[in-house]
């Protein structure tokens, strides 16, 4: 078991460092283009695939590094460059997450591979759960698959909604329903292959931030997916669908409290973005503390007026403490501690807030300059916005908490 540490050992910051090469080198160079375009950034995605950045190797060794913090320094250092750049090339890890929290070994080994493609030929993946009504209530999901026992097929209809990657990628991973009568807790993941008649892009969303990264509906008409698309196989859904029936028989919520196929992904994945959100304010503020150092106003640096001075020192402050957060649970994860208290949850929210006030400040501290698109940081504080909002909204992780910590069924 791994113990916990606040001292990154020699690989982990070997691969900081050439992860921060990468991001300095090649994505905040692209930034501001990619940001305008409000395009999936194909070139950068190839070039990351090239050096072994984007590809499932690399997540992997990551994923499982017995520290748990791999995953956060790669994020971290990646948002650091541009967020939308950065969502682009790690939002196939989404749907990679769903199928490691919810598939079998064979699965794992047959569709991961699939959603990275190659160097040469590079593909992304997308994780389908929200919907045009069902964003944080995961209950409501009305996406329906009904399984066609005489050709061992699933049928699935809906519409998706915010997915990233959704109607581009290769592989679709597909939340929906099989049993609405028992709620989230009859929600199963299918996996929809390439070129899967059926399946087709919907509005592509035109958003105030993470412009880079491609976000669509996905709608999803008579989609027949083989059996052994779904994640986890028939007879564990089975088992699991019967001990719902039975809590329900006996008087228990239908969304009683248990993993669904949705939030296992969500669990697994939120320590990931709160690191996402730390890179973004890491970046505003760096930007801040230089341009505070080298701005004169009545002939000195602004930074010598405590006003700034201050500011600069809660965004430092707040910056480390969220990274604290997310750092414990993660290697909470990692050494398979449970999350009594919500950790996950709790790294999340703080981080998205604390990503979102930095960059706020940053752009007061830079003045009229902070709003123009020739400083970046207004740039940031926009793509700071979708992370107190997407994966789990700030409210939904302090219902969590409040419900961890009190042990009551708060609404």
């Amino acid at each position: 078991m791994s113990t916990f540490s606040l001292d990154p050992g020699p690989d982990q910051i070997a691969v900081r460092d050439w992860l921060h090469g990468f991001a300095a080198d090649v994505i905040r160079p692209a930034a501001a283009e990619w940001d305008e375009r409000e395009e999936t950034p194909w070139p950068i995605i190839q070039e990351a695939a090239k050096v072994g950045i984007y590809s499932l190797d690399f997540y992997a060794q990551q994923y499982f590094d017995p520290s748990g913090v791999g995953i956060p320094i790669a994020m971290e250092e990646l948002f650091w460059g541009d967020a939308g750049i950065g969502l682009s090339i790690v939002g196939t890890t989404l749907a990679a997450v769903a199928v490691l929290a919810n598939g079998t070994e064979e699965q794992i080994g047959t569709w991961a591979p699939q959603m990275f493609g190659t160097p040469d030929d590079v593909k992304v993946a997308a994780f389908c759960s929200s919907e045009p009504d069902a964003g944080s209530d995961v209950s409501a999901l009305r996406t329906r698959a009904v399984y066609d026992e005489a050709k061992d097929e699933w049928v699935l209809n809906g519409t998706k909604t915010w997915a990233t990657n959704g109607g581009i990628a290769d592989v679709h991973v597909v939340v929906a329903t099989v049993d609405p009568a028992l709620g989230a807790r009859g929600q199963a993941s299918f996996v929809v292959p390439p070129n899967t008649p059926g399946l087709s892009q919907g509005q592509k969303f035109k958003k105030h931030g993470i412009r880079a990264s491609h976000t669509a509906e996905v709608v999803i008409d008579g989609v027949r997916v083989p059996g052994h698309c779904l994640l986890g196989g028939k007879e564990k859904l089975d088992e699991r669908l019967a001990r719902a029936r039975e809590r329900a028989a006996g008087g228990a919520s239908g969304s009683a409290k248990g993993k669904n196929a949705a939030m296992a992904t969500f669990e697994a994945s939120r320590p990931a973005v709160g690191a996402q959100a730390i890179g973004i304010a890491r970046a505003a503020y760096e930007v801040a503390l230089d341009y505070a150092k080298t701005r004169v106003q009545f002939g000195r640096p602004i930074i010598d007026n405590q006003g700034v001075a201050f500011q600069l020192a809660d965004m430092k402050t707040r910056i480390d403490a969220a990274r604290l957060l997310v750092w414990r649970a993660s290697w909470m994860a990692a050494t398979n501690k449970p999350f009594t208290s919500a950790e996950g949850s709790m790294s999340k929210l703080y981080a998205g807030e604390t990503a979102k006030w930095v960059t706020s400040q940053a752009m007061q501290i830079l003045g009229g300059n902070g709003f123009t698109r020739e400083y970046p940081v207004e740039r940031m504080h926009r793509d700071s916005a979708i992370y107190t909002i997407f994966e789990g909204t700030s409210e939904i992780q302090r219902l969590v908490i409040s419900r961890a910590i009190s042990g009551m069924p708060i609404r």
